[in-house]
């Protein structure tokens, strides 16, 4: 049995692939570990592929994805979860910034303490402090509050799971932020935190910029809705949509009655459309119809994409 799989997104990672692999597996050795590297390639357009795959004529327990183009970290990081075989997973950058020394104690808070997800904390940086570190520590306090997860470090692509995690999730969009997010959603209840070596880039510049910073929040935001009716939007759209309609409709048929009333009684009266509660009725009525809408709509997504793949492989090896 695999002891661990060791799955790493990149893309145009050329200079550092063979130096990754060659540190890994010094580490896998020396602990006498059954394992197997999965390199993702996600639409590179430099030489990335061709050293995966010189790797893997070298070694068996190297095996590669090569998406079409570029899709994301998350749709790679999905796509090397559905193939691990490992008792134990580890996710990590190929950029050399993650330091595979860390195998074996993560190994160890899976195996021996039972942990379903171990999150790494890189707490001494080797960042740019205005670029990088302030705003890092913004969007992990606004992780925390949200998600309820005492984390410090969300963004931190050195993680271990235990196997079963990674088959209960799906992990799309710019998701992979809140792996622990989803798998708590899963309930996976025991989460954890180790402190992790943080290298400075050696090859290269870095894939993301400041707007990962917005987009991580606007999709803590998403996350947090969907941990809640993700997976049943009518109760949310369908509640509200229905009070508001209930209101537009109370509101409607009071004016109408009392219109009906001054009549009969000739009591002297507006138009109805001259009455400013009347278009406040109606547009309660709409607004409450097209929230009802979107619950039923988004219930009908749910059941057509439950099994819809978001990448398109265009090359595997070893597998």
């Amino acid at each position: 049995m695999i002891n661990i799989s060791v799955v790493i997104p990149l893309l145009n990672e050329e200079e550092s692939l063979q130096e990754l692999y060659d540190w890994i597996a010094k580490v896998m050795q020396s602990n006498q570990f059954l394992y197997e590297v999965i390199f993702i390639d996600d639409g590179s357009t430099d030489n990335s592929w061709n050293i995966i795959h010189k790797l893997s004529e070298q070694h068996p327990e190297v095996k590669g994805i090569r998406f079409q183009t570029n899709y994301g970290k998350s749709q790679a990081l999905d796509a090397g979860f559905n193939l691990t075989k490992g008792e134990v997973v580890i996710t990590m950058d190929a950029d050399l910034q993650d330091n595979p020394d860390e195998i074996p104690e993560l190994y160890k808070l899976i195996t021996e303490e039972n942990y379903d997800l171990i999150s790494g904390w890189k707490k001494k940086r080797y960042d740019n402090v205005l670029t990088k570190n302030i705003p890092s520590k913004l969007f992990n306090w606004a992780a925390r509050k949200i998600s309820g997860l005492k984390l410090n470090d969300f963004n931190c692509g050195l993680k271990a799971y235990k196997n079963e995690v990674v088959k209960s999730i799906k992990v799309s969009g710019e998701m992979h932020r809140y792996i622990p997010v989803l798998a708590k959603n899963e309930g996976y209840r025991k989460i954890g935190e180790k402190v992790v070596k943080h290298q400075a880039r050696k090859y290269g510049e870095t894939k993301f910029g400041m707007d990962r910073f917005v987009n991580g929040f606007l999709d803590l935001i998403t996350i947090s809705f969907l941990s809640k009716f993700g997976k049943r939007p009518m109760h949310f759209f369908g509640l509200y949509g229905t009070l508001m309609f209930l209101f537009g409709f109370i509101s409607a048929f009071y004016i109408g009655f009392m219109k009906l009333y001054r009549v009969f009684h000739k009591i002297k009266t507006i138009l109805v459309t001259d009455n400013p509660w009347f278009y406040i009725a109606l547009t309660s009525m709409i607004l409450g119809t097209l929230l009802f809408l979107a619950g039923f709509v988004g219930e009908l997504i749910i059941k057509v994409n439950a099994h819809q793949k978001h990448y398109n492989i265009k090359d595997q090896i070893n597998f």
